[in-house]
């Protein structure tokens, strides 16, 4: 399975220092090995199981030809998502765009890459 573009939910600050050190790594990658991304269209309901009220967040929209990590597309909760084995290159982020989430916490809109 391929994609365009993968995208990955994370903390604005998080994303701050990947810029310092030269790649992104996932708070989570220590204890699953890999960091989580979806398709555009699984984006809003990842958020709203995992990050409902959250703010501060950021998506980098990310192109999977560009990474010097690699990609396998695993089977998590009934559907496939991908998964990125390594850190990301900044190289391979395209755009990142602020997420918030409405004022009652859920996410409804999708912002789209500013490419």
């Amino acid at each position: 399975m391929s994609a365009k573009l993968l995208v990955h939910i994370c903390q604005k600050s998080e994303w701050k220092v990947a810029q310092a050190v030269g790649s992104y790594r996932a708070s989570g990658m220590a204890v699953d090995g890999f960091i989580h991304c979806s398709r555009p269209e699984q984006v809003l309901a990842v958020a709203n199981r995992f990050y409902a009220g959250v703010a501060g967040l950021v998506l980098l929209w990310i192109t999977p030809h560009d990474l010097s990590s690699e990609v396998r597309w695993e089977q998590a909760d009934g559907e496939i998502f991908p998964h990125i084995y390594g850190p990301v290159n900044l190289a391979a982020v395209i755009s990142v765009v602020d997420f918030q989430p409405d004022p009652d916490g859920v996410f409804r809109k999708l912002p789209r890459p500013e490419v």
